[in-house]
């Protein structure tokens, strides 16, 4: 056995086997895979390994459409067989707002070259004669869709590997994995150590386990779940084919054919959690006693749907454990806080990712970064908050139950919060706030006329547009206050600090105490992998503001600089709250509560202060996300809920009051600014987002290499804003929210990444990248609003503002 490796990734389930190949492929052979037991061990043996291409993540369709691919692919390579087949897949929609989902789709498999397209019933019932039709109002068919051979594709991707060099070692547990002092691996099993620079954990179920072994926690909590196989059905055994699978998620639960029978397999509401308290070293290949009496009314809807169902006995029943992340998306991405270590648990649709898995871990392992954005899979986009157990448990609870259930666009889920609250949570909760959750915090989204009211959820316009539309237009005619707690916030001080900022980010760092300036943070190939505004508050001491939700992620970014000597950085999250003050009259509210003078000769556009704020010491910058006139008050977490009294009161001088997350999402677009996640992001260029001009070529800072390489090459994509035809949002009664296809002359030409209603411009608009030299301002387009085409017009300058005159005055 190796006592030296490139990589050692511990797990033979289908994903460690797959990421063993990738790697492989890549041209890193010396590479070692560890099984504690046999290779499929866990829960890979056990699965209906049913596979699909669609997804409402356009990047997470494209790993999906990558892995279905590969099977056949991999069988030509290796000689084993994956055991694939792929007689399509039906996906039926019940209710108005799945076929809203199924035609979003669509239009999506079509920009992406996918397969999927809409079937009448008549071609629906001659692919599967056996389904009951009726009450279905959309059916849309998948021709590559069907299931593969749990362990003919794990074998497949063991033999790859091992074509290429790679070893597998099975019945090799592994005891101890210790970090040496140079951030490399000691991996300690039975037989010996081998070292080595990444220790891969794609440990399954035993993936809590291994990863305590290095130190680390991971949100992920194992559940029962149950299929079964019936005995032998005439009317297929009768057939010369093999029927489709069957995907009526409106009935929550999947059914396909099995040998001369059918699977069926559910989420029931009444769900089972399993090894709570870890997971037993010696579970292998084993199942759990069947209670298939908790999935019956689930399996009842299938029966009435595929009538001779019912009529068939059960050949067998699987009663087996998955493991669960509290969004049941994979936890994925090397830990942030210890160098070395990947982490890839908690995955549900193993057998539609697992190729697509593989190769975005070798992507990273290998290059430093994937080719995708895939911010939905980061591990960074849990803290430390969400190891508490009980909030593991109710999200895994609620993400099982309704595991078929559509997650709609601004969809908030309330299972397991509260968790993190700030001072100012339950005056906004009695003010009518509606929560949503921001990196663990509970963030006012929009606020009611009264307490207690909740969101409604749908493709079309719900119950929060009308308010949200008087916030936005509050502000814009008067002033608003927005809670912006969320926003990621650090202090960077020291001699070395402004030589440090300089070396992590793209722009120069301002010169002046008092000063700001806008910068990106460039990703390994050159993308943008962040933006944060940066302000000297003293000659050696700066605050850098930049996206919540992306802390723990830009913590890999800043720990690639090391820091000079007597030089410190520490995130200040946690300790300083804040709200922006934005809007015509923000100056008139705000002077009477502070004897700095606001006005612009003394405090203009881009600068700060540190100034008392009626009793409370803030940092204000005088900028503002809204493009309206307005200041960003930083202030310490104990004094937020007297500032926060302080604004209220004032606003009611000046007609001003509470704003939330939603009317912030549409006044940025009618200035056509970007969001990290949204419009920035590692996959998009700063010259392809306009951001090239931050980017201050004549310095060195990370990454510059690869920017530079970019700038040199044609924008692929160009960032456009769009008007959509008012008549026709209205006959739709929905908007743009992100993801729909942007059309150009009935071709496809690029996508949505934010919409939403201008409500102070009177427009519905759609921010979105269509392909460079495609189309251009003034052009008309079509917005595949809810799968369909709307009309609509790239316009030339954004509709509020455009030169910055309010934002400057």
């Amino acid at each position: 056995m190796k006592t030296h490796a490139q990589a050692v990734v511990i797990g033979g389930g289908v994903i460690g086997c797959s990421i063993l190949y990738h790697l492989s492929r890549a041209g890193w052979n010396d590479v070692v895979l560890l099984e504690r037991d046999e290779l499929t061990s866990g829960s890979t043996w056990h699965a209906a390994a049913n596979i699909h291409g669609l997804h409402d993540s356009a990047n997470i369709s494209r790993l999906q459409h990558y892995t279905m691919t590969l099977y056949n692919r991999l069988e030509e390579e290796t000689g084993q067989s994956c055991g694939v087949f792929q007689p399509g897949s039906l996906y039926l929609a019940q209710t108005e707002a799945r076929e809203h989902q199924l035609r979003l789709q669509a239009a999506k498999a079509d920009l992406y070259g996918m397969n999927f397209s809409e079937i009448g019933r008549e071609q629906a019932q001659e692919l599967h004669p056996l389904v009951n039709f009726d009450g279905i109002r959309c059916i849309m068919w998948e021709p590559d869709g069907g299931n593969v051979d749990p362990s003919g594709v794990t074998n497949a991707y063991a033999v790859g590997a091992r074509q290429r060099g790679a070893e597998i070692h099975r019945f090799t547990p592994v005891t101890a994995t210790v970090q040496q002092r140079d951030g490399t691996w000691i991996v300690e099993i039975p037989k010996g150590e081998i070292r080595t620079p990444w220790v891969i954990n794609a440990a399954g179920l035993w993936g809590r386990e291994v990863a305590k072994l290095a130190g680390v926690d991971v949100p992920l909590q194992p559940t029962e779940h149950q299929y079964f196989v019936t005995e032998t059905i005439a009317g297929i055994a009768g057939l010369d084919r093999r029927l489709p699978s069957v995907a009526d998620r409106d009935g929550e639960y999947y059914l396909r054919q099995e040998g001369k029978g059918l699977l069926i397999g559910a989420y029931e509401r009444d769900m089972r959690f399993w090894a709570e308290e870890g997971t037993p070293l010696d579970f292998a290949h084993d199942l759990f006693p069947d209670d298939l009496e908790r999935i019956m009314e689930n399996v009842m809807r299938a029966m009435e749907r595929v009538p001779v169902a019912a009529e068939a006995g059960i050949k067998r029943v699987i009663n087996g454990p998955m493991i669960w992340s509290p969004d049941s998306n994979v936890i994925l991405g090397p830990v942030p806080e210890k160098k070395g270590y990947f982490m890839c648990g908690g995955i549900i649709p193993g057998f539609s990712q697992s190729a697509g898995m593989g190769l975005m871990v070798a992507q990273w392992i290998t290059t430093g970064e994937m080719q995708y954005d895939m911010f939905a899979w980061d591990m960074a986009r849990f803290g430390e908050w969400a190891n508490d157990r009980e909030f593991v448990k109710a999200k895994v609870r609620d993400v099982y139950a309704h595991r078929f259930a559509i997650h709609y666009p601004n969809e908030e889920r309330a299972a397991g919060r509260p968790l993190r609250t700030r001072p100012v949570y339950e005056v906004q909760k009695q003010m009518g706030a509606v929560f949503g959750l921001n990196y663990g915090w509970e963030h006012p989204q929009w606020f009611a006329d009264a307490p207690g009211v909740q969101d409604s959820n749908g493709f079309t316009r719900q119950n929060w547009w009308g308010p949200v539309g008087e916030e936005c237009r509050m502000l814009r005619a008067r002033a608003g206050i927005i809670d912006i707690s969320n926003f990621a916030k650090y202090r960077v001080r020291g001699p070395g600090a402004e030589d440090w900022l300089n070396a992590v980010f793209a722009n120069t760092m301002p010169k002046g105490v008092g000063r700001s300036c806008l910068t990106p943070l460039i990703s390994v190939r050159g993308g943008i992998a962040g933006d944060a505004t940066v302000t000297r508050v003293a000659g050696d001491e700066f605050r850098v503001i930049s996206s919540g939700m992306a802390e723990r992620y830009h913590k890999r970014f800043f720990d690639m600089v090391p820091l000079p000597e007597g030089t410190g950085f520490e995130s200040m999250t946690e300790a300083i709250c804040g709200f922006n003050v934005a809007g015509p009259k923000s100056r008139e509210m705000l002077q009477g509560l502070t004897d700095a003078s606001l006005a612009t000769g003394d405090f203009p556009f881009m600068r700060s202060q540190q100034i008392t704020v009626a009793g409370v010491e803030c940092l204000a910058l005088r900028v503002s996300f809204t493009g309206d006139l307005g200041w960003e008050l930083h202030c310490a977490t104990e004094d937020q809920a007297q500032l926060y009294a302080a604004l209220l009161e004032a606003g009611k001088e000046v007609g001003a009051g509470p704003v939330g997350a939603r009317a912030l999402m549409s006044m940025r677009i009618e200035k056509g600014y970007g969001s990290w996640s949204r419009e920035y992001s590692p996959e998009y260029w700063p010259h392809e987002v306009g951001l090239a001009a931050l980017c201050k070529m004549d310095k060195d800072f990370l990454h510059k290499d690869a920017l530079q390489e970019a700038l040199q090459k044609p924008a692929r994509e160009d960032l456009v804003l769009i008007a959509v035809d008012e008549a026709e949002v209205m006959a739709s009664n929905a908007d743009a929210t992100g993801g729909e296809p942007i059309r150009k002359d009935g071709v496809p030409v690029g996508r949505v990444t934010s919409g939403t209603y201008g409500y102070s411009v009177g427009m519905s608009l759609a921010l979105g990248y269509v392909r460079h030299g495609m189309a251009a301002p003034g052009d008309a387009v079509e917005v595949m609003i809810l799968g369909r085409p709307h009309k609509g017009r790239i316009l030339h300058e954004p509709p509020f503002d455009p030169r910055g005159e309010r934002l400057r005055a």
